[in-house]
């Protein structure tokens, strides 16, 4: 994985020099500093999603960033990218050719942070519970394709497959398989609130105002053992409403790290105007954003308009108007950058046409202009989102075509809405479970999909996908995904717009920043340490 690390100055009046020996880190409970990071993702508590930190029901980059920090998976991807490698297991190995039967064995002396031994049971408890709960659009599909879990004394585990599946250490090294203790998750039903309890590196203190998280404080976990590092002894990470705010509190002093996200327009500055006191590290990002089409919906059913849109959509100018320098135009569901990525959009529309648009109208019998409403979270990718939406407004209404408007609504009432099926056309970002072409193209078209889409594609279900997950040299599978890609560009039950690369600020003295986020924007809190020498 490439990483760039620029050390620049502070910019006077967004981002003010960090130059105290501490930083803006907070007092730990043993008189360490805390090291603390910034966040906008938000963790609410809702009717809609009572449970949002339970690694069976919430599916979102920033629930996962704090259920990896304490919660253990049998499998983690390493520093720098490739392969799972074990993590709570000592071994894990595919037992036949066909990729059908996945064995693991625990490492010894393996304990949740409370001491209690963590065993085989613990395992399958955990994966078992799960897929009992079978939570609506939760992260069960990644595996949806385990048969049984079988333990075989206190140590091994072995995962018997319905159909072979070269991405299934990938899955274990997700939240979702992450091992809960029995005492504290309850086994057909999803834990309320935002405790967390596991085996990981850290244990978790939320502090909660109006059912809303704040902050949450983690304490490296005395009885942590496993493959991972621990550089630090407790990290604070501070929740923030908005880029804006979070850039103020790095300002003042009073964080020492803004992770996701900042904004383009903080990026930019920082990248213009570099002094001396601060670190902007450019992350090569894997994130996309896309629109999403209920295809259900009369307004956008006859996919001949869903085509209109893709023929007139102008990526080029939202990445370089909107975003700069942290996106890049995206003509695929799967970017560039991951095995099998094709430019299948380009490849069939080519550049922007309103005379190709009004052509496929014209052909599938659609009276114009189409009135639609394109819907966005107006608490995601900060000011952003509200920029790339009035932009792709302008954009349709400009060719005479289409008659949109736009409309946003907080996450927490969004999301479920979408699900639903409320939204005709949505925006919505996608951040990898796992750096794989098949997390590019599974959760969108096969069953159960993580945006309950009406669209169904049977060559993409039953022969494409499981042909894909076959191929234990992923390069091999190449040609597959650019078959569906192509499948994706002529049907468009998604629209790609663009993909995003990430931005990190952090005082100089803060180690560990390059590996702190990666590609898939996974949060690994471990990494970040001050400078001083601590053993694991």
């Amino acid at each position: 994985m490439n990483r760039k690390t620029l050390v620049l100055p502070a910019v006077v009046g967004l981002l003010a020099p960090v130059l105290a020996a501490c930083g803006a880190s907070g007092d730990g409970d043993d008189g360490r500093a805390a090291i603390v990071v910034g966040t906008t993702d938000q963790f609410v508590a809702s009717k809609d999603t009572p449970a949002p930190l339970d690694p069976a029901i919430g599916y979102e980059a920033g629930v996962w960033n704090v259920l990896r920090q304490t919660v253990q998976t049998l499998m983690h991807v390493p520093r720098g990218g490739g392969q799972p490698v074990p993590e709570a297991a000592q071994s894990c190995t595919f037992t036949d050719t066909q990729n059908e039967s996945y064995r693991c064995k625990l490492r010894s002396g393996l304990k949740f942070a409370d001491g209690r031994a963590v065993t085989a049971d613990d395992v399958k408890y955990s994966i078992d519970r799960v897929i009992r709960i079978n939570a609506p659009n939760g992260p069960v599909a990644l595996l949806a394709n385990i048969d049984t879990v079988e333990t075989q004394g206190e140590r091994e585990i072995v995962f018997h497959l319905r159909t072979p599946d070269a991405t299934f250490p990938y899955k274990l090294a997700t939240p979702v398989a992450g091992i809960v203790p029995r005492n504290k998750y309850a086994a057909k039903s999803a834990r309320t609130g935002f405790q967390v309890d596991g085996s990981g590196p850290y244990t978790m203190k939320p502090e909660v105002e109006h059912n809303q998280v704040v902050k949450v404080v983690f304490t490296r976990n005395p009885h942590y053992k496993g493959d991972l590092k621990v550089r630090n002894e407790k990290v604070e990470l501070d929740v923030f409403p908005d880029s804006t705010a979070m850039g103020k509190a790095f300002d003042d002093k009073k964080i020492d790290m803004m992770t996701r996200t900042m904004s383009p327009e903080q990026a930019q500055q920082l990248l213009e105007k570099p002094e001396d006191g601060i670190k902007l590290t450019e992350i090569p990002g894997l994130a996309i954003h896309f629109l999403g089409f209920n295809t259900d919906d009369p307004a956008v059913k006859n996919k001949a308009v869903r085509q209109a849109m893709a023929q007139v959509v102008d990526r080029g100018e939202i990445a370089s108007k909107v975003y700069g320098a942290t996106a890049e135009p995206l003509y695929s569901l799967i970017p560039s950058g991951i095995t099998g990525h094709a430019n299948s959009f380009y490849n069939k529309y080519s550049e922007p046409s309103p005379t190709k648009a009004a052509a496929i109208l014209e052909a599938a019998g659609i009276d114009t202009p189409v009135k639609l409403t394109l819907h966005y979270p107006s608490d995601r990718a900060g000011a952003g989102n509200a920029a790339e939406f009035e932009t792709l407004k302008k954009q349709l209404n400009g060719t005479g075509l289409f008659d949109v408007t736009v409309q946003s609504s907080p996450w927490a009432k969004y999301r479920p809405a979408q699900v639903r099926g409320d939204y005709a056309v949505y925006g919505m970002g996608w951040f990898p479970d796992f750096p794989d072409p098949d997390n590019y193209i599974a959760p969108f078209l096969d069953k159960n999909n993580f945006l309950n889409s009406p669209y169904r594609s049977t060559l993409a279900q039953k022969t494409l996908i499981p042909q894909s997950r076959r191929e234990a040299d992923r390069s091999a599978s190449a040609k597959t995904f650019e078959r569906l890609q192509d499948i994706v560009a002529d049907d468009v039950p998604v629209l790609p717009i663009w993909q995003g690369k990430q931005y990190v600020a952090s005082r100089e003295d803060l180690t560990g920043v390059e590996w702190a986020v990666n590609s898939s924007a996974d949060l690994q809190l471990w990494e970040l340490g001050d400078g001083t020498v601590r053993t694991s």
